[in-house]
């Protein structure tokens, strides 16, 4: 048994999706969370410059928080240093990737699946590459959204702006005929409702925070290294941006867990 924390870093609010997973799975499990909505988005930056905030961030979860695992909750992050940091830290570095690409797999009927994520992740070909090294039986039709993640991290989640936005992204992915849409990105479960509208009722929108939920769960349970029943847990969040602002557009989205945020510099 492990009291040591787990670790959780995105570059804003879209990891909170995770988070909201992990607290209902895993509730005695302690988190600590880092965003880093002073260097939001990472989408557009060059891949070279998101794995060095990746290495920073984990290090710091690593190093000053003792962390037993970290949880890269962004895919951007994801796609950049997933294999850099498995190789330089030694805890269970987990991502999103996989566990939503392998539950949209399974969830589509027609074996052909959308996925919808940054400029950086979808640039990086990562789950092109990883659908050819599962085998996945699907065909991949990816498309950038650039300007879902700014919505998202100024709460803007249902607006006519949003709507416009959705529909001009989404339209190449509609002529596809999909009928499985991955929201590669952790931001986007915010905007689903507006997603659905655009795409139909038929489509199925697939989120990979639960599925990485489920794969923390197997790891700590592989390892040894879960927390027992207890004391209740101690959560900590904290921002690179404005922790004011932080702390109100969490708790919105997350809910009571988060009563206050924290200050971090890299």
């Amino acid at each position: 048994m492990d009291e040591r924390p787990i670790g959780i870093f995105d570059s804003g609010f879209g990891g909170l999706t995770v988070v909201r997973a992990l607290l209902d799975l895993l509730p005695h499990e302690q988190l600590v969370y880092l965003g880093d909505t002073g260097r939001y988005p990472y989408g557009p930056r060059p891949a070279d410059e998101v794995r060095r905030f990746a290495i920073e961030l984990t290090a710091t979860l690593v190093e000053r928080h003792d962390v037993k695992m970290v949880v890269v909750a962004c895919n951007t992050a994801a796609s950049a240093a997933l294999e850099e940091l498995r190789a330089r830290f030694r805890v269970p570095v987990l991502g999103v990737i996989e566990p939503g690409l392998r539950a949209a797999v399974q969830a589509t009927r027609n074996a052909q699946v959308g996925v919808i994520g940054t400029v950086g992740t979808i640039a990086s070909g990562s789950y092109q590459h990883l659908a050819e090294a599962m085998r996945a039986p699907v065909d991949l039709h990816c498309a950038a959204c650039p300007g879902f993640v700014e919505f998202v991290e100024r709460g803007e989640l249902d607006t006519d702006q949003v709507h416009v936005l959705a529909e001009r992204l989404l339209a190449p992915l509609r002529e596809r005929d999909v009928d499985t849409l991955l929201l590669g990105c952790t931001h986007y479960p915010y905007l689903a409702r507006t997603i659905a509208d655009v795409m139909g009722r038929e489509v199925v929108l697939v989120s990979s925070a639960e599925e990485t939920a489920f794969d923390v769960r197997s790891v700590l349970a592989a390892t040894g290294i879960g927390r027992p029943p207890g004391e209740p847990p101690l959560h900590r969040f904290y921002s690179s941006g404005d922790v004011g602002h932080f702390a109100e557009m969490g708790g919105r989205l997350l809910g009571r867990e988060i009563g206050v945020a924290e200050p971090f510099v890299c």
